[in-house]
């Protein structure tokens, strides 16, 4: 079979799918004026809806809110500090929503409003929470309509940008596959008007080696940038979810399965939210070295890390924090949530959990970094 037919067969998942999350970017809803766009939000409610009223299941991730803000605020770019950026996406939120709402409602279709922060996709019981909650939006036939819930998150706790925050509701929701949508037509080799070549699908890294992607756009109102785009689409391809990059334009040929973008074609197995947020998301807290028996135990042997293995801590950590994991050349080798504090881990370092046990309690025979809190970079 031909790399062609192979693409075009990947895409039907897409055109089939059950359940898709659909991102759309700031700079792909708002307007030459400043402000979101009418006609932008009009013509992809369209796209979404036929596919809803077809059968499908859609979530719909959307930027706009700090750009919606703007205007009202007097404000004439995204402003660089967090507050203003709050204030900016605390006035703009209602607006964008009554945007969709409307267009939604032409086509029969009930949306509601579903703003997330990292701490939700990550620890076990808010995981749960919107879990359920999305799900049964879901089978209530309603198109849930999510952001970051700019308003409260701060620098270190944020996603960052919300290409990043769709590959983890893919996987929280177990969609079938995810659309990434921008005002770029597909990922290219090069700069597009230098006659750069489209990227037709990515199987794996190699296939974008040498290849530079570019970073938010001159118009100011956005976060991410293709490069942004081509992580999520990997972050989800590498979990078992195919993701297509592709512009907003774009978007009713892409839901159809037509041979528009780049496919991201799945690499890997589903894997726990957690673990993605580990590898992909989190600001270490500090670091930990380990001897070279620890590292063969942590990155080949698929073993939780044990006091003895440590040489040596750095940082300010507490209990349940990220941390980086490193060989004794410095390298990072793998990143988890630790168990002790940095205040606890000195009297511990290259002792037996047994030994431990006897001298300091019970409470001290626990791993380190547990195996399954623990992700292989």
């Amino acid at each position: 079979m031909s790399l062609a037919s192979l693409t075009q067969e990947g895409r039907a998942v897409l055109r089939d799918a059950k359940r898709v999350v659909v991102k759309v970017g700031s700079s792909s809803l708002t307007s030459i004026q400043g402000g979101i766009s009418e006609e932008s939000v009009l013509a992809l409610v369209e796209a979404l809806a036929e596919r809803r009223n077809g059968g499908t299941e859609v979530i719909l991730v959307s930027s706009g809110a700090i750009a919606a803000g703007l205007a009202p605020l007097g404000l004439a770019r995204r402003p660089r500090d967090l507050a203003t950026q709050q204030a900016a996406a605390s006035v703009g939120q209602g607006r964008l929503m009554s945007r969709y709402t409307q267009a939604f409602s032409v086509h029969g279709i009930t949306v509601s409003q579903v703003l997330l922060t990292a701490e939700d996709l990550v620890r076990r019981t808010q995981h749960a929470n919107a879990f359920r909650a999305l799900d049964r939006l879901l089978n209530l036939g309603v198109v849930p309509i999510v952001n970051e819930n700019d308003t409260v998150a701060t620098h270190e706790i944020r996603f960052g940008d919300n290409d990043r925050l769709a590959a983890l509701v893919a996987h929280l929701v177990r969609a079938d596959a995810l659309l990434l949508l921008s005002d770029v037509d597909s990922v290219y080799d090069g700069p597009p008007k230098d006659g750069a070549r489209r990227i037709t699908e990515v199987r794996g890294p190699e296939d974008l080696a040498g290849v530079v992607v570019g970073s938010a756009g001159k118009a100011g109102v956005g976060t991410g940038g293709m490069a942004t785009k081509v992580q999520a689409a990997s972050i989800a391809a590498g979990s078992g979810i195919p993701a297509l990059v592709t512009s907003t334009a774009n978007a009713q040929a892409a839901l159809r399965g037509e041979d528009v973008g780049t496919w991201f074609a799945v690499q890997g197995d589903r894997k726990p939210i957690r673990l993605l947020w580990l590898a992909h998301l989190a600001t270490a807290r500090g670091e930990i070295l380990l001897d070279d028996g620890a590292v063969r135990a942590v990155t080949r042997n698929n073993r939780s890390l044990l006091p003895a293995g440590i040489t040596a801590v750095r940082g300010q950590f507490e209990a349940g924090d990220p941390v980086d994991l490193l060989d004794p050349a410095g390298a990072v080798v793998a990143r988890g949530l630790v168990n002790y504090s940095v205040e606890e881990l000195p009297r511990m370092l290259g002792r037996s959990t047994k030994e431990l046990a006897r001298e300091l309690g019970h409470e001290y025979e626990r791993e380190v970094v547990h195996v399954d809190d623990l992700v292989v970079l």
